[in-house]
Parts: C-alpha cells; structure tokens; sequence
C-alpha cells in the first residue's frame, strides 16, 4: 500500500483521513493570548453523543476523538476505505461494523489495559509503538536496519535536558531574545498589530493549488480560511475557543478543546512572536540538531492541560524554522508541525512567506503573494467558521 498517494483532509489541530476519522463509530507583552479565556468554557460534545456505535473511546472530545483517529491512520498507513463500508463513496455507513473495525476496538483495549497494567496508566504504549506504518507488526529485526551507516533516528517526544557545561547550548532566554531580535525587535514587532495575507494552499496528494485568506489580530487571534473546491477548511481562534471547519466528513465543524486548544492558542501567539516567552511557565532546552541541513538550537515548553511543543531555531539567523506541537489523544500524542522559511520583512518585521502544516495523515504547503499588515480585520472572522454556500 502506498500510504504517501491516498487524499487525505485536514482534521482539528491535525489533519486525518476523511473516513478513518470515523473509526470505531458510525456516523501588557504585545501579542500575549496565554492569559485570555478566563470564563469557564461550555462542555465540549463526547464522542459518543456525536456518534453512531461507539464502543471503547467514550468520554472524550469530539477533537479528541478525530486526533485518535489520526494517529490509527499514521500508525497503520490506513486511510478511510480500509476500515469502513463505502468510504469515499456517496453513501458511507459509518455506524457498519466491518472486521477491521471490530480488530480495532479489541486493539484500543489491549494498549489501555498494557499501559494500565504496566506503566500505571502513562501512555507509554502506543499503536505507533508495534506498527510502526504497518498493517501488521513487524516481529524480527532486519538486519539492514542494524548495520545501516544511517540508520532512521526517531527522537522520543520530551526530549533530554541539556546540561549548559557541556552541550554547548545557550539558556532558553538567550534563544528567545535571538529570535526576537532576527525578527526585527520588540519595538517593531509592537507596532505590527494587525494583517491580511492571501496565497496558495497545496493539499496533500492534489495536484492543484486552492487560495488562502489569512487573518491576525494582536493580541493573538488567528483565522486561515483555504477555498478548496469541495468547501472551505478553516481554522479560527478568537481568543476564547478555537474552531476547526472541513468540507468533507461526517463532522462538519467543531470546537478544540484541552490540548488541542492550547495548540491553536500557540498557533495564534506565532503570529504575534513578542509574547512567545512568557507563553509557557517552563523552558527546557535540549541537544542542539540540524533541520534540513541547517544546524538548530531546540527548546521545548509545555502546558497545564499537556501540550507539548518543540521549537528549532537557526543557529546563524536566529529565526524559528519548525515547531513541533504535541495534543493529547486516547491512544496517545498527536503531533502537529510546522516548517517556516522564506522570511520577507513586513513593516519592519520578518515573517515567512512559506511554511508546510503538518500532521499525522499528510500535509498542507502554503505560500504567500501578499500581506498587507496593520489592516482592519473584522472580529467575526475569527469566531466560529460558517461553510460557504454551494
């Protein structure tokens, strides 16, 4: 199976399979967003109410629940048509319960009681821990894999603290404060308070390029709006909630919680970088790496609820070139990235006019034409996203 050629859509904070999504079911610092939504949030929709036949992932978050459902896809190169009756047709039974599905549910029990069992109940055990990609475990080593010159690295999710005397890695201060000086300062990041951006968008295994319309607003609001043919697929955060829209699943739009939540309040602070540091409580750095051939300092920060992210910054310019961001699922963490280059400055500050958004099922590319900063931008762009008429 060639996993990399299926159509994949975008889901959440992550990005799944239009119908593995339904697996298991039927149907006063510029920019600062850390310290907004201060009311208590409604409580979010379990899956069980927004879903036929569900079994074993009861309890959870819709947003939870599709992030689950990507990382079944990554961990089995499986994409809709492989667990459900008629994906990708007209007349998808979602609810059906086909072989595949059943092994599914009998799989999710097996990791829960290991991890319960054993690791008292951390999430040390994962799909992605025996599959690896494949449909079935792997259960003798290759010996190619042993005696390869380069073999394939695959770093743990927290990674190692650096100890200062002998890693040669800055303090976690010292690379913030780089990164905010490669962008332009603090003083002109601060006079940057608003902008509009249209591009490209390249979906994962299309051919063609859809438009974009990007929304920010200081202090860290977000909108991306891609125009895809099937319908529009939004992400949005308004400072109080966050919102995912797609044109194709059983799911038409729903709200991020918990984790998932606090990546799209990340996303957002990005867009206003002056408040990135006091973002996170706690700094970690690491092992200094290469990204693309480019030597990085890496650091990592986590939150309250249990987003982990990971940042790597060049080491010559000082400019972030990706982020790791990890949410919470029922089977384990569900990674997110994003890999910025080409800076341009805008008003005075540097910002990239290509990055790639990617997650467990594929990725999106975008590439912007024109930014048009300090422009008025309506609030309602950022609120809940409504589907385009068709």
């Amino acid at each position: 199976m060639n996993f990399s050629s299926k159509r994949m859509l975008a889901i959440g904070a992550v990005a799944l399979p239009i119908g593995l999504a339904i697996a298991l079911n039927g149907s006063n610092v510029p920019g600062v967003v850390f310290a907004q939504n201060q009311t208590a949030a409604p409580k979010p929709q379990m899956s069980e109410a927004a879903f036929k036949n569900i079994q074993v992932l009861k309890g959870i978050p819709v947003d939870e629940f599709m992030g689950t459902m990507g990382l079944f896809s990554a961990a089995l190169s499986v994409c809709c048509g492989d667990c459900h009756k008629n994906a990708g047709t007209d007349h998808p039974d979602w609810a059906a319960d086909p072989p595949r599905k059943i092994v599914a549910r009998r799989m999710v029990t097996m990791v829960q009681a290991i991890n319960r069992d054993n690791f008292r109940g951390r999430q040390v055990v994962t799909c992605w821990t025996c599959h690896r990609g494949a449909q079935s475990p792997s259960t003798t080593p290759p010996l190619d894999t042993i005696y390869n010159d380069a073999p394939v690295f695959m770093p743990p999710d927290v990674l190692p603290t650096a100890p200062p005397a002998t890693s040669g890695t800055p303090p976690a201060d010292q690379i913030l404060d780089k990164y905010i000086s490669a962008l332009g300062g603090a003083d002109r990041l601060s006079k940057l308070t608003s902008y509009t951006a249209k591009g490209t968008s390249h979906l994962f295994g299309e051919v063609n390029n859809d438009p974009v319309e990007i929304y920010a607003k200081a202090p860290g609001m977000l909108a991306t709006i891609v125009h895809q043919k099937e319908g529009d697929l939004a992400r949005t955060y308004d400072g109080r909630e966050a919102w995912v829209m797609l044109p194709l699943t059983v799911v038409n739009e729903y709200p991020l919680n918990a984790s998932a939540f606090d990546g799209a309040k990340l996303d957002a602070q990005l867009a206003f970088p002056a408040g990135l540091k006091p973002f996170f409580s706690n700094w970690k750095v690491t092992y200094p790496g290469n990204v693309d051939g480019k030597d990085v300092y890496i650091i990592q920060g986590s939150t309250p609820s249990g987003m982990l992210a990971t940042f790597y910054f060049d080491k010559k310019t000082g400019l972030l070139t990706r982020v790791v961001r990890y949410a919470n699922s029922a089977v384990g963490r569900v990674p997110t990235q994003w890999d910025l280059s080409d800076y341009r400055a805008v008003a005075g500050v540097m910002m990239p006019f290509k990055w790639t958004f990617g997650w467990v099922s594929g990725r999106e590319e975008y590439q912007l034409t024109d930014v048009q900063p300090n422009a008025a931008v309506d609030a309602a762009k950022f609120g809940k996203p409504v589907q385009r008429s068709k």
